[in-house]
């Protein structure tokens, strides 16, 4: 006979799981995907790859801390209940910043990336700009989740540095790319939550119409980007699929919103774009010396 686990161990197991991890999908991608790319991109060796798995283990750990941070701090939906949960969440708080401290201090003294500390500054700046856009309401909760990005995939211009040695024209590109890719999909994932009793295609434009403008300035972006030379044509191929699911979503058939299925999509199209990064910078002949 099956055992079966009882109703509140599963809660608390919820509970402390919320504790832990952050809970947002999403922003795993946005955090991960530039990461990855701009180390492909700086062609590590060695030393270097060992030098962006540090840089991982920080990251990581900072963003993970947040969470149990929150919770302590009293400002996360999670509030922490009893002695147990608070020596949990205190817990949690010393191993993440022991984790990201002892990577950032090994980085520092032995690697001596101390361009890691401008990248650092300015995605602080961004996360405390999305702080306080979030205190101001529902009204600006799109632009604290761009701002939010901003910070997020600042990971790609240090993963960047750290496997190159440089810090320059290259490194904030490729931060740029990877927060427009991720804008996008910020913007569109609130356009169908907010859309979602739109059932005809006057309605969707309507309601559309910012994300429509936000589509077309990306275009002529990633063309003049393109006419520069800034980046490989497969890197700013990897954009295609989100234009198309975009324009695509405005002239299909009404359907229930699935916000699974939809994170699922946005997930496929983050791997697709990170995948056409690495071949992009791992093929000789795809790229040149940017």
């Amino acid at each position: 006979m099956a055992s079966t686990i009882p109703i509140p161990g599963l809660l608390t197991r919820s509970r402390k799981r919320s504790f832990l991890l952050p809970r947002e999908h999403g922003a795993w991608g946005m955090l991960l995907v530039p990461l990855v790319t701009g180390a492909v991109a700086g062609q590590p060796n060695g030393e270097q790859a060992l030098k962006v798995l540090l840089f991982a283990m920080a990251v990581v750990g900072l963003f993970c801390l947040r969470t149990p941070l929150e919770a302590e701090l009293g400002i996360s939906a999670m509030r922490p209940q009893g002695d147990a949960e608070r020596r949990l969440i205190h817990l949690t708080i010393c191993s993440y910043a022991a984790l990201a401290a002892s990577a950032l201090v090994v980085l520092l003294i032995w690697a001596h990336a101390y361009g890691l500390l401008l990248v650092g500054t300015a995605a602080a700046i961004a996360f405390m700009i999305q702080v306080w856009l979030r205190r101001l309401g529902r009204e600006t909760r799109l632009n604290s989740q761009l701002a939010g990005a901003i910070a997020l995939s600042s990971t790609a211009a240090g993963a960047y540095y750290l496997a190159s040695g440089r810090l320059g024209a290259t490194a904030a590109i490729l931060w740029f790319l990877n927060w427009l890719f991720a804008a996008d999909q910020i913007h569109f994932v609130q356009l169908r939550i907010h859309s979602a009793r739109a059932v005809s295609a006057e309605d969707r434009i309507r309601k559309g119409k910012s994300y429509l403008i936000h589509q077309a300035v990306s275009l002529v972006v990633l063309g003049l980007i393109w006419r520069a030379d800034w980046a490989p044509g497969l890197v700013l191929a990897g954009f295609v699929p989100l234009f198309a699911r975009g324009w695509a979503w405005f002239l299909e058939s009404p359907s229930p919103l699935q916000v699974h299925r939809l994170g699922l999509s946005e997930l496929i199209y983050a791997i697709v774009f990170g995948a056409c990064f690495i071949i992009a910078y791992s093929v000789p002949l795809l790229h040149g010396q940017i």
